[in-house]
């Protein structure tokens, strides 16, 4: 038996063949090696993150989320739901947090939820997988598990805007949260302390409607990653990840820029220093090749 279970939420681009799906077969890795058993939310939905701002309306895009939290109160509970994309962790939290203070709202949404025969009380926490890392096994017991430190990497931990505000991790400052400076220590990396863009947001919102303003905004991340000496960025958020790597080549063409910065999960990040292969890291599914974390695999 597990020492932690959680509830688990993995969100769509998690599936399989879908944009992070790499994300999810290194938390899996990481899980293995810290005991921890997610045990998915039967029949979940999207959290409606991305399409329920697009006129959709407010109860529809609450009602989604609320959908999956009255499914693990149902199927797994007593239980704290835990996701690893930081939207869908972040739409979840909004909705507990407004159903849990706002009565009408609450009596609104179980009306919708009985023409499928389900009741939400909102009683479970709703925390992202940083949380638990940090609040449940600790820096200290994470790096008791390294087998293969990853020395002489110099690493920018990019938060992003998601799982930074309005919630935030606890503890943490929102102009400039550690807490991935301090894992990449733990794992015996680098981390560029002085990152100034590590809170600022990549566009992801502006990706496909405004391409031009969401590039410069990448620009820039990539950019003081590279005046700091990073050799690769380590991020939270899915969104971040697949913005921050995938728009390289034409942000090159644009700018004239030689960029070709590796975009890796903490969960990679972690993978690798417990001895993973490369594909229980996830590495296979990088489109910027990380190369220092594929040589350290092979020692």
């Amino acid at each position: 038996m597990a020492k932690r279970e959680y509830s688990f939420y993995p969100g769509c681009s998690s599936q399989k063949a879908a944009s992070a799906s790499n994300y999810q077969v290194s938390v899996n890795a990481m899980c293995d090696e810290l005991d921890i058993k997610l045990n998915e939310i039967p029949d979940w939905n999207c959290c409606s993150a991305s399409i329920g701002y697009a006129e959709g309306g407010e109860l529809p895009r609450l009602a989604l989320s609320a959908r999956n939290m009255a499914l693990s109160e149902k199927f797994n509970p007593g239980q704290d739901i835990v996701a690893t994309c930081a939207a869908c962790w972040l739409a979840t939290r909004e909705t507990k947090d407004r159903l849990n203070h706002e009565d009408a709202l609450m009596k609104e949404t179980n009306e919708a939820l009985a023409a499928a025969g389900l009741k939400v009380a909102a009683n479970q926490k709703v925390r992202h997988m940083v949380e638990v890392l940090i609040e449940d096994i600790g820096y200290e017991e994470m790096g008791k598990h390294v087998k293969k430190p990853l020395e002489g990497l110099k690493i920018a931990g990019y938060v992003g805007c998601q799982t930074n505000r309005p919630f935030g991790i606890d503890g943490e400052s929102f102009e400039n949260p550690k807490y991935l400076d301090k894992l990449v220590a733990t794992l015996g990396a680098e981390p560029i302390e002085n990152y100034e863009k590590k809170v600022q947001c990549c566009g992801g919102a502006l990706a496909f409607s405004e391409p031009v303003k969401s590039q410069a905004m990448i620009k820039d991340i990539i950019e003081a990653a590279y005046d700091g000496g990073a050799d690769m960025i380590v991020t939270p958020c899915p969104v971040c990840q697949m913005n921050v790597e995938v728009y390289q080549d034409q942000i090159n063409a644009k700018y004239k820029t030689k960029f070709k910065m590796p975009v890796v999960y903490y969960s990679t990040l972690m993978a690798v220093a417990y001895g993973k292969s490369d594909k229980q890291a996830g590495l296979d599914g990088q489109i910027i090749k990380a190369t220092q974390l594929e040589a350290i695999t092979r020692r």
